[in-house]
């Protein structure tokens, strides 16, 4: 039997948004009510990440006043160096910065000759203790090739609320399966990035499973994989017994088995709360990450399981 680590890990599940945006860049709101609201909407975390560039004074945001005794906050921002292969500045979400931490010469949302590189921001990220992901590959045009060049990345968003709601362009699964298939271990994230200029919130989460709800604790259960991503179901267990996944969850109305290439398998039903797939695929893929829908047609994420 193969068990994720999410759910043998010590500790709850805390429920947290890492990609939100305040009036420090191009968000709505100041960074005090945007932590307001997140915690008033029962989020037991937040990570602020403002656009790091010289237009908006590179903003790595203190949200420190605004931690409680039920709710915290990680100090982060969305980090812009270099072009893509569309000749766009990379996107990329680092969670975790330290207050220090030196921006890239990045004036505006335009590639600079000579500034660092998407792949050299990402490395520097999480070199200074940064949890690193690939942001809104399907939004941003990303190739697979300017995907491969991020080596550093811990995770990929699978899912971006903000991408869905303004622009129907909110997956990162085609990319992320891609790299997993190469040999990647990467996690899957769902976020909101946030701005509330329209309803861009409260659509995507990560779970994150941790002993404790402090930046530190979180921030290391992130980079362990200890967590699922989702637009509401709950996963309580994924397993690999044999050939078939076991998962337990809230209601759902279907449960899939996702792997390399073509490999997939669903069950449906009515309310299940517990569902086994059989795997019956070609080949063997080496890695099987779960997707549990309900009858809204939300849906939630495994990390993926790797067979050796």
């Amino acid at each position: 039997m193969i068990r994720h680590s999410a759910f043998t890990a010590p500790g709850r599940f805390w429920r947290g948004n890492l990609h939100t945006h305040s009036s420090r860049s191009d968000g709505v709101l100041k960074p005090e009510e945007v932590c307001r609201r997140y915690r008033d909407e029962g989020y037991d975390f937040l990570a602020l990440t403002d656009h790091f560039v010289g237009a908006y004074d590179y903003p790595l945001v203190d949200t420190v006043p605004f931690r409680t005794d039920s709710f915290t906050t990680i100090l982060g921002a969305e980090l812009h160096s270099g072009a893509m292969a569309n000749g766009e500045l990379w996107h990329i979400l680092a969670v975790g910065l330290p207050a220090d931490f030196a921006p890239s010469d990045s004036p505006d949302f335009s590639p600079k000759p000579g500034q660092e590189t998407g792949a050299e921001i990402a490395a520097r990220a999480v070199a200074a203790g940064a949890f690193v992901a690939i942001a809104h590959p399907q939004w941003s045009g990303l190739t697979l090739e300017d995907a491969r060049g991020i080596t550093a990345a811990h995770a990929v968003e699978i899912y971006n609320h903000g991408c869905a709601t303004g622009a129907d362009r909110a997956d990162g699964a085609a990319i992320a399966d891609l790299l997993l298939t190469e040999g990647r271990r990467l996690s899957l994230i769902a976020t909101d990035d946030a701005h509330f200029h329209e309803p861009d919130h409260f659509g995507g989460w990560t779970m994150v499973k941790s002993t404790e709800n402090t930046p530190e604790a979180l921030l290391a259960a992130l980079k362990r994989g200890d967590f699922y991503a989702t637009q509401g179901p709950e996963i309580r267990d994924f397993r690999v017994e044999g050939d078939r996944i076991v998962v337990e969850c809230s209601a759902a109305v279907s449960v899939i088995a996702l792997g390399s290439g073509v490999s997939a398998n669903a069950v449906h039903g009515a309310s299940m709360t517990r569902a086994e797939v059989p795997l019956r695929w070609r080949g063997e893929s080496p890695w099987i990450r779960a997707v549990v829908v309900d009858a809204a047609g939300r849906r939630a994420w495994t990390n993926p399981v790797w067979r050796d």
